[in-house]
């Protein structure tokens, strides 16, 4: 890759002016320039800072076992390597045959084919990443062992909160509020999309503010935001097990709603996570304090209690 970076431009070099257009104002016109160098070299720094990212993932322990994990390496290459020879190859083009740089023809709309193609760059290279063993870690040693009695009946309930989620709900539907008044004081009437799409915005970050989770002999509930409302109820027999793990935004691609269905994360905190596996393989990690008793609580419901002596 670093050598296409290189050779691509060199093999143009006679048809560049020097120094080379390299910044494209909001205009379209070039309004920056640096040397063959310093082009060649920039793209290279560029792609190497992707990879480099991407290999300090890869060779942290464990990384490469899981296969989200690779996926997600996958893509970011896939998509960096795009971007890298695409951004090279719209400047070159431009640059191409031009006396000086301030000659240069404009990028514009070429940046959004580009964007699509690095996307897809992005699911290929997940996709080819993925093959390969998926090795799960499953919490270690278990911290707590549960025995529950005969008709004995047991609840967990925990919850965590992200103060900043509610601080970026609680603006944007004052902001919402406040363009309203303006639209309805005879400003544009183009402001009532602007403020529904804050509302909408602003809702969903209150939803995602905070998570309760309920764990009871009818199985496992979650329930989001101040109203515990959406909720989402997962009947007992519907869990093949549970454990506790330790996860970071970093590892599954941010803060909130993380992932896909069947392999996704509700991230608000970074550390202990319940982590449930459904009998349809599917899993579910959240985090939440004090995971480990509510995991220790549904391995006890699913254990059928011993027959009395």
């Amino acid at each position: 890759m670093s050598a296409a970076l290189v050779a691509v431009p060199s093999a143009f070099r006679d048809r560049l002016p020097d120094p080379v257009a390299s910044h494209w104002g909001p205009s379209g016109a070039p309004d920056g320039a640096m040397s063959f160098g310093g082009f060649v070299t920039f793209h290279v720094v560029l792609w190497a800072a992707i990879a480099g990212v991407c290999l300090s993932i890869a060779v942290r322990a464990g990384a490469l076992r899981r296969r989200y994990a690779r996926g997600r390496i996958g893509a970011a290459l896939g998509a960096g390597a795009c971007l890298a020879l695409g951004l090279q190859a719209l400047s070159l083009n431009a640059n191409l045959d031009r006396a000086r740089w301030e000659q240069a023809g404009t990028v514009g709309w070429r940046v959004v084919p580009l964007i699509a193609a690095a996307l897809l760059a992005g699911w290929i290279g997940h996709l080819a990443a993925r093959p390969g063993p998926d090795e799960r870690p499953e919490g270690g040693e278990p911290p707590l062992a549960l025995h529950l009695d005969p008709g004995q009946r047991a609840v967990w309930v925990s919850s965590v909160s992200a103060p900043w989620a509610s601080a970026m709900a609680i603006v944007g539907l004052v902001a919402a509020g406040a363009i309203a008044l303006g639209a309805v004081l005879g400003l544009p009437g183009a402001l009532w999309i602007t403020a529904a799409a804050l509302v909408v915005i602003g809702l969903a970050g209150l939803a995602l503010s905070s998570v309760r989770v309920k764990v009871s002999p009818e199985g496992l509930r979650i329930s989001f935001g101040p109203l515990r409302w959406p909720s989402r109820h997962v009947p007992l027999e519907k869990i093949e097990k549970a454990w506790v793990e330790r996860r970071r935004p970093s590892e599954v691609g941010g803060w909130g709603f993380r992932g896909l269905p069947g392999r996704a994360t509700i991230m608000l905190r970074g550390g202990e996570c319940l982590v449930v596996r459904y009998t349809s393989g599917g899993e579910l990690g959240i985090s939440i304090d004090d995971a480990t008793t509510g995991a220790a609580l549904l391995t006890a419901l699913k254990t059928p209690a011993p027959p009395p002596a």
